[in-house]
């Protein structure tokens, strides 16, 4: 993930001698007094601008929810979230990130209400805890097991997930879905456009080594489907809120029992 550097050279106020002493951000937070910690990053307002779609379709009251979020970052969506009314779980790996999510939810008034920790999502998974909601975004195509990954907090979550994604162009665009049967001699049929397809990044994308994958738009559609999961809506490009789908899928039986192999603590040696 590309570093920026806010420039704060002659910082005015003690916030924003914080800030700078905290630097370098890669989230723009609006905080309390006024003062933004990105307010040059090359993508703009950011992650400003993602929230505001989601802002529309999700609860505007989160209390009693307890909501996952997976690579925190700064913790823009925790602080979001937990305005919301969430008790909100925020992961986190890094840990130059974790000193300014928290300084930032201390600034927000909001540290009764959101528990930073470090760890990844392989840790997590392996976890007791179950969620209301799950917010996975911006973190599957960073992962060299992303579908464990994805199984595996399915299979934590009660309600909701917001899920976003890296994406590769696809060829044609088209609501066709892999037929449920494929013979093995039919195999030329994964030549056409609209197959779902995730590309696998051996070198670099964007200068970042953990950019692994991209996949297109029917690709990430057949994951979520296949992770048991039921798209309810796409609130913007790359992103889609859905919730476990309640019809019984045959593979899902597979999936559990290769979850549990990996996932069962007694398993270790």
């Amino acid at each position: 993930m590309a570093q920026l550097q806010t420039d704060f050279s002659n910082p005015r106020t003690p916030t924003e001698q914080k800030v700078a002493a905290l630097g370098p951000w890669f989230q723009n937070l609006h905080l309390p007094d006024g003062t933004q910690t990105a307010p040059d990053h090359p993508l703009g307002d950011f992650p400003a601008f993602k929230w505001e779609p989601l802002a529309k379709v999700l609860p505007a009251d989160l209390s009693g929810q307890k909501v996952l979020e997976l690579g925190s970052n700064a913790g823009y969506y925790a602080i979001q979230l937990a305005q919301r009314g969430a008790e909100v779980d925020a992961v986190e790996i890094n840990p130059h990130y974790l000193k300014q999510s928290r300084w930032a939810a201390a600034a927000f008034g909001l540290t009764d209400k959101i528990r930073f920790r470090q760890a990844s999502v392989y840790n997590t998974i392996r976890e007791a805890e179950r969620y209301d909601g799950i917010f996975f975004m911006g973190l599957f195509y960073h992962l060299r097991y992303p579908l464990l990954a994805l199984d595996g907090l399915v299979r934590k979550m009660d309600g909701w997930m917001v899920f976003q994604t890296l994406t590769s162009p696809e060829g044609e665009a088209s609501d066709k879905q892999a037929p449920a049967q494929l013979d093995f001699g039919a195999r030329e049929r994964m030549r056409e456009p609209w197959w779902p397809k995730m590309a696998f990044i051996e070198q670099r994308l964007a200068e970042d080594p953990t950019n692994w994958w991209a996949a297109t738009k029917s690709g990430v559609e057949a994951i979520l489907r296949s992770a048991g999961l039921e798209i309810c809506c796409h609130p913007m490009h790359e992103t889609y809120l859905c919730r476990r789908s309640e019809e019984a899928r045959e593979t899902d039986t597979f999936v559990a029992e290769a979850l549990a192999e990996v996932l069962d603590p007694s398993t270790d040696e």
